[in-house]
């Protein structure tokens, strides 16, 4: 019990001190040529094709991870896990189309719609955690998503008032690479989870590192942008969940 009460103490802390640092920084704007993707190449007849068609994987990822969330039998301890992973992996389909939607034509009022289901996959992923190492209550998966809905809701607030801020939301982002490994190893989680979390996050940081270098990647590679690339390696990182929450057996 007094273990437990460690672990979600120093979960809390490091949580409000990424909050009191965001709130201390103040706004994060978004910048201001956020929608200017590297390739505009229409293909197959689509605009922006490569940045519009690559979302199919997470639509191929997101059902397989819902067919393993159904068919998985877990122990009665672990079956709390398993609405936390629905919403997951559904995120992951809904992203593909919201993503695709936004790409075709790029600007704030369509990213919002990209955003809300990124957020809404962190959001239960958090939840996953908590309730699987943490033994959080079963509120935690709702609480979570009013978070996430909030978190897109403020930053689309903030930019009709001119001042877009991008800070819960990124917040939102940040926590699952900073948290999830942390107590898993104040758990003691089984090191194939260990494992299957850390490639998600190694993959999904790696996908963060190719969208930043969006530009830069086509114009050394010429055939495929970075933007594009962080949606490959994104739906990896969820495939890597997937393939981790069928090991539970």
């Amino acid at each position: 019990m007094r273990a437990r009460s460690l672990q979600v103490y120093i979960a809390a802390s490091l949580s409000l001190g990424l909050i009191l640092a965001s709130l201390i920084h103040g706004p994060i704007p978004q910048p201001a040529n956020y929608h200017a993707f590297a390739d505009g190449h229409a293909l197959a007849g689509v605009a922006n094709g490569a940045d519009v068609l690559s979302n199919i994987c997470f639509v191929l990822v997101g059902l397989y991870g819902l067919l393993q969330v159904w068919r998985t039998r877990l122990a009665p301890t672990l079956d709390r896990i398993r609405p936390a992973y629905t919403v997951f992996f559904a995120a992951l389909v809904l992203t593909a189309f919201c993503s695709a939607w936004y790409h075709l034509a790029p600007d704030n009022a369509r990213l919002v719609w990209d955003r809300l289901p990124i957020a809404i996959a962190c959001a239960a992923l958090l939840a996953a955690a908590a309730r699987e190492y943490l033994n959080a209550p079963g509120a935690t998966l709702p609480l979570m998503l009013v978070w996430a809905f909030g978190s897109v809701a403020w930053w689309r607030h903030t930019d009709l008032l001119g001042r877009g801020d991008l800070g819960p939301y990124l917040i939102l982002q940040l926590l699952p690479i900073v948290l999830i490994p942390l107590v898993q190893w104040l758990s003691g989680a089984a090191r194939e989870q260990r494992i299957a979390f850390g490639a998600a996050i190694g993959l999904y940081v790696l996908a963060k590192l190719c969208e930043m270098a969006d530009h830069a990647i086509l114009a050394a590679l010429g055939l495929i942008s970075g933007h594009t690339i962080k949606h490959l390696l994104a739906a990896l990182a969820g495939l890597a969940l997937a393939k981790g929450f069928a090991l539970r057996r």
